[in-house]
C-alpha cells in the first residue's frame, strides 16, 4: 500500500484576483509548499539536502491541469505522492481538492542537481525514505 503526503491550506485575500478567485499562478506556490512539507515529513529540508548532500532539488517541468476554481477563504487539501523515480529524478503527482472536488491535478518532474547544475544520483537515504510514497495510480 502506498502512502500520500497531505497538506492543508486556506485561501487568503492575497491569493485572489478582484473577484475572489485564486490567481492561476498561485496554485504553483501551493504545490511547492506541499512538496516542501513532504520533504520535511521524511526528515529533510532543502537547506539540509544542500548541506548534507551538496545537492538541490529543482523543478524540471510541471504539467498542470486546472479543473475548477478555488475562492477566497476556501480550505484546500493537497495530496502528493511519488509516481515514478529514476537514478537522478522523480515524478510527483499532486492533486488539490476542495472537499470532494478536484481543483487541480499536476505532475511535477523533480531533479537532484549539484552546485554546477548537473544531475546527480538521488542519495540512498532520501530514496529509501520516499519509497513508501511510490504509487502507480491516481486514486482520490
Amino acid at each position: 500500500m502506498h502512502e500520500n503526503f497531505f497538506h492543508k491550506l486556506k485561501v487568503y485575500y492575497e491569493d485572489t484576483d478582484s473577484g475572489g478567485v485564486v490567481y492561476y499562478a498561485n496554485y504553483l506556490k501551493y504545490l511547492e509548499r506541499a512538496r516542501t512539507e513532504a520533504l520535511f515529513s521524511i526528515g529533510y529540508s532543502n537547506k539540509k539536502v544542500l548541506k548534507q548532500f551538496e545537492s538541490l532539488i529543482i523543478v524540471k517541468s510541471c504539467n498542470i491541469e486546472y479543473k475548477k476554481s478555488a475562492f477566497l477563504e476556501d480550505e484546500l487539501t493537497i495530496r502528493s505522492f511519488v509516481k515514478s523515480i529514476t537514478k537522478t529524478s522523480f515524478f510527483m503527482n499532486q492533486i488539490i481538492t476542495k472537499g470532494e472536488d478536484i481543483i487541480v491535478e499536476a505532475q511535477v518532474h523533480l531533479v537532484f542537481i549539484n552546485n554546477d547544475g548537473k544531475p546527480v544520483k538521488i542519495p540512498e537515504e532520501i530514496y529509501s525514505k520516499f519509497k513508501p510514497y511510490f504509487c502507480d495510480s491516481i486514486k482520490v
